[in-house]
């Protein structure tokens, strides 16, 4: 079993943690608003930590320091690439990755060492793979 840090709980940030937690893992999850853990579903047992994602004493109250992985999913690219080099170069978790929006931010970002995640860019891989 390994820690699992997510920063967001939006859509995406609830199905990862729920995923994670039904294969046995920790969670945490990290949001600005105490209303997106809303999003959560009843008896989900992990971690909600309410604050900013790339705070440090937030991130501490979430367990990266134990963490296996870190995951950015909010809705702003900047605060997911901040948390994120917090998490990697602070904390040392190991595995690390954020959501962006901006696919042409992708290649900066590679090149600072943040693997990323294009939503907009995937989601057009996946739509093309069905009609071509």
């Amino acid at each position: 079993m390994a820690h699992f840090v997510i920063m967001g709980c939006g859509r995406v940030g609830a199905t990862l943690a729920h995923t994670l937690e039904d294969a046995g893992h920790s969670v945490a999850i990290i949001d600005q608003d105490d209303r997106a853990f809303r999003r959560l579903r009843q008896g989900f047992t992990g971690r909600k930590v309410t604050g900013v994602g790339f705070d440090r004493d937030t991130l501490k109250q979430a367990g990266v320091g134990e963490a296996y992985a870190f995951a950015a999913v909010s809705s702003g690219d900047n605060s997911n690439i901040l948390a994120t080099r917090v998490a990697r170069e602070t904390f040392h978790v190991p595995h690390v990755v954020a959501r962006i929006y901006d696919p042409g931010r992708a290649e900066i970002y590679q090149r600072l060492g943040i693997p990323t995640v294009a939503a907009v860019r995937w989601s057009a891989d996946q739509v093309l793979r069905r009609i071509l």
